[in-house]
């Protein structure tokens, strides 16, 4: 096993990095099976053969930058209840969903959703698709 940040090898049940200090797993320069160099966009590395592993930060809100998260955390707290940061994240069923549960409720159910997706921002556990963020 090989370190996807740096390349190096790694001993088994190693949890970081001795060379660079990254988390096992994390990074994507490097093929975790062989370590050799990786194209940035590669699903299988050149050299063995074997399916490139996305970082589970590719998957995540990690794909918000710091601004970008305040501003989202700010847009949930304020209109969460009218799903505008799900508008903005791409997410149109479930912003269509918040606002008509706006209207029939007058804002009780989807403040609720909306106090959930908020904490979920925060602790950095919201999944949004990454390909439709604003």
């Amino acid at each position: 096993m090989y370190c996807k940040n740096c390349g190096e090898a790694l001993n088994e049940g190693q949890a970081v990095c001795v060379k660079c200090g990254v988390k096992v797993g994390q990074g994507s320069g490097y093929c975790a099976n062989c370590g050799a160099t990786l194209a940035s966009n590669a699903d299988v590395c050149m050299s063995c053969g074997v399916a490139v592993k996305k970082s589970a930060a590719s998957n995540s809100n990690e794909n918000l930058n710091g601004q970008d998260k305040i501003v989202m955390i700010l847009i949930c707290f304020f209109l969460g209840g009218l799903g505008i940061h799900n508008f903005m994240m791409g997410e149109t069923k479930k912003g269509v969903l918040k606002l008509v549960l706006f209207l029939v409720s007058c804002g009780s159910i989807s403040s609720i959703i909306a106090l959930i997706d908020l904490i979920k921002l925060a602790m950095g556990n919201y999944v949004a698709d990454p390909e439709k963020l604003i």
